[in-house]
Parts: C-alpha cells; sequence; structure tokens
C-alpha cells in the first residue's frame, strides 16, 4: 500500500528531517511512527500525501510515485487527521464533513447521507446542526476523523490525533479509532510519541530517531528483541511503566 523507498528530506542544506528510509506499509495494517520531537517522523508521513516533497528517493502509494499525481488531487483521496483538527467554525458539523465529497463533485444526496452515516459511527449523530465552538475537545476530534473518512479514503494518516485530550477522553478515542480501522478495513499510519498508545493500538511500529528508522517490528518484536540501544531504552521504559503498575495493585 504504502513504499519508502531510500526517501530522504533536508529543510536546511545542514541537517536532514528524514534519512535514508526504506519502509513498506501492508494493505490494511496499523503501523506507529514512533519518536521524539524532532525525529523526523512528522515529515516521513507528510511525504506520504505530499505537504512535504522527498529530496531524494521514491514514496509510492498502491504502486504509483506520489509525485506523479497533482498534491491536491492526492490529499484529497487520504484521510488526514491532526491534533488541531482544523474545523471551519463558520460551518455546521454536517458541513465540515461533507466539505471534501462537495469539493469531488458528489451528489447532494449522496454526500448527506454519508455524513449521517458517518455521524452515526462516530457516535454524534445529534452534533450535525451545531458548531465547532459547541463541541468538547474529544468531540471536536471525533468530526476530523470523520471528515478525514468521508470521501472514503483507503487510507488514513493520524499526526499525534489524540495529544491534546484528557486521559479518559483520549483512551476513548484510541479504542474508537482502532475500531474504525478494523471495521472499515483501513490502512492506518499513526504518528506519536507516546509509547505505550503505539505498542497498545499498532499492529508495528517503525522507530525513528535522529531522522533515521532504527528498526521495524511488532509491539512483542521491538519489547523482546531491540535492534539497538535507543529502541532499547524506548522499550525498557514501558517495562518499567508496568512494572510501577503492578506494585501500586499488589
Amino acid at each position: 500500500m504504502i513504499e519508502f523507498a531510500d526517501v530522504s528530506k533536508r529543510f536546511r542544506a545542514e541537517a536532514w528531517a528524514v534519512r535514508h528510509v526504506n519502509l513498506t506499509i501492508a494493505k490494511g495494517e496499523f503501523v506507529a511512527v514512533l519518536g521524539e520531537s524532532g525525529s523526523g517522523k512528522t515529515t516521513l508521513v507528510k511525504l506520504v500525501n505530499r505537504l512535504v516533497d522527498t529530496d531524494e528517493g521514491t514514496v509510492r502509494v498502491g504502486g504509483k510515485d506520489v509525485r506523479t499525481t497533482d498534491a491536491v488531487a492526492l490529499r484529497r483521496t487520504i484521510g488526514y487527521v491532526i491534533q488541531q483538527v482544523g474545523l471551519l467554525p463558520h460551518l455546521t458539523i454536517a458541513d465540515n464533513v461533507a466539505m471534501v465529497p462537495r469539493l469531488l463533485g458528489w451528489e447532494p444526496g449522496t454526500t448527506a447521507a454519508r455524513v449521517s452515516e458517518l455521524l452515526e459511527l462516530i457516535g454524534l449523530p445529534e452534533m450535525r446542526d451545531r458548531f465547532p465552538d459547541q463541541l468538547s475537545g474529544g468531540q471536536r476530534q471525533r468530526i476530523g476523523l470523520a471528515r478525514a473518512l468521508a470521501a472514503r479514503p483507503a487510507l488514513m494518516l493520524l499526526d499525534e490525533p489524540f495529544g491534546a485530550l484528557d486521559p479518559i477522553t483520549r483512551v476513548a478515542l484510541q479504542r474508537e479509532v482502532r475500531r474504525i480501522h478494523e471495521e472499515l478495513a483501513l490502512t492506518t499510519v499513526m504518528v506519536t510519541h507516546d509509547l505505550v498508545e503505539a505498542l497498545t493500538l499498532a499492529d508495528r511500529i517503525a522507530v525513528m530517531y535522529r531522522s533515521e528508522l532504527r528498526q521495524v517490528g511488532t509491539p512483542k518484536e521491538l519489547m523482546t528483541d531491540p535492534a539497538d540501544e535507543y529502541v532499547a531504552k524506548l522499550m525498557g521504559m514501558a517495562k518499567h511503566q508496568a512494572e510501577q503498575l503492578a506494585t501500586v495493585t499488589a
């Protein structure tokens, strides 16, 4: 579904944001791109929908080089959810969700049916006529997810989608995203710096550090067979957190 072939990107002459990354993400996978601030994880994902273009190497989606497709047209085929959501405040929730289908020229009846379907899917059908400032942060994030799904993309990109939420809302929405991923048979790529989030949600984790891809594997593989000292340190933190929690219930 997605292939990064020897991909590199730099924003300044002396500093690489992403360097020589090779990664293949299969159709239907949920992959977390994990790393600290400045590791290159967000840049890597933005290369998929051409918010950023490569300096070296090739990114392919469905076997096709993304640079052969108009950037705006490409983005309308890929769901994209960010932490800030970006709902338009002067539009109702229904109109926000309907934005991409309308841009694509869908029939009004088809668009309306899709909006209703998605609001049911995320559990907020009663919010269709409200405005973004009338919703909680968690509700706005759900609407952002519905808007990203509106044009029935097969691929979903999530860039730190839960970072601004309180812990209870965050966990609830994480479960919702995983459920929707499975229900709609999506290919999902999620950027996160949250170790537990990556370990509990993803099928595989791609660990980025200082612009390089250090290891790709299942949560179990990373925990039991870290590729280097950095990955081992990350996984050690997860084990330490688990041990601390165990002492609370002992």
